[in-house]
């Protein structure tokens, strides 16, 4: 994907969903969307291998991939529309009524807090300069809200609201799971006592 993106000036690839089909021989799917020249595309199923998909699997909505306008490369996993922030270009901080430092885009660069889903949470400096922190160590940034709950990735509580089709269709996933568990070991009980009953009796009268 790096190479078809290469022509480029910027873009971003963000992990919107995750599928695996098979019982015996699984198969691994990623769906990407990707933000580039003030557009947004959603891919189709793209197949991975596993490894791909294991290195991947908790990185759900977050941006697994970007190219910015310096022609910077970024692979290590951060919350969509980070790159932009702090960027005296694209916006400035302000200060909310405790006194908190909150990034702004200005009134021109606005469809980046749509593009990125950022319009919905503000974006205060203690949590930048901690993603900055992680950027630099090569570590990926999930944020921590007020109760220490990942506010991004697979496990962040921003993810599971604004991708709930993922969890919705996992959560059935896991209740059919169940679900033909449990026949099989009723099945497996009711054919034991058969059994059993067969054994002690010496057959149906045989």
């Amino acid at each position: 994907m790096q190479k078809k993106l290469s022509s480029l000036p910027e873009y971003t690839v963000i992990l919107i969903d995750m599928g695996k089909t098979g019982t015996f021989f699984t198969s691994y799917y990623h769906r990407y969307r990707i933000i580039a020249l003030k557009k947004s595309l959603s891919t189709g199923w793209v197949k991975v291998d596993k490894d791909f998909y294991d290195k991947y699997k908790d990185y759900l909505g977050m941006a697994i991939l970007a190219k910015t306008k310096d022609g910077k490369i970024i692979k290590t996993p951060f919350p969509p529309g980070y790159q932009y922030i702090g960027n005296p270009k694209y916006g400035q901080w302000k200060k909310d009524e405790r006194g908190n430092s909150f990034w702004e885009f200005y009134g021109k660069y606005a469809f980046l807090s749509y593009l990125f889903g950022l319009s919905r949470r503000g974006i205060y400096r203690s949590d930048y300069d901690e993603y900055l922190s992680y950027q630099r160590r090569g570590r990926p940034y999930f944020g921590r809200d007020k109760m220490g709950r990942p506010k991004y990735g697979t496990s962040g509580v921003y993810t599971r609201k604004r991708y709930n089709n993922f969890f919705d269709r996992r959560a059935e996933k896991n209740r059919l799971s169940r679900q033909r568990f449990s026949e099989k070991v009723r099945s497996r009980i009711g054919r034991s006592r058969v059994s059993s009953f067969r054994g002690r009796g010496g057959g149906f009268g045989k």
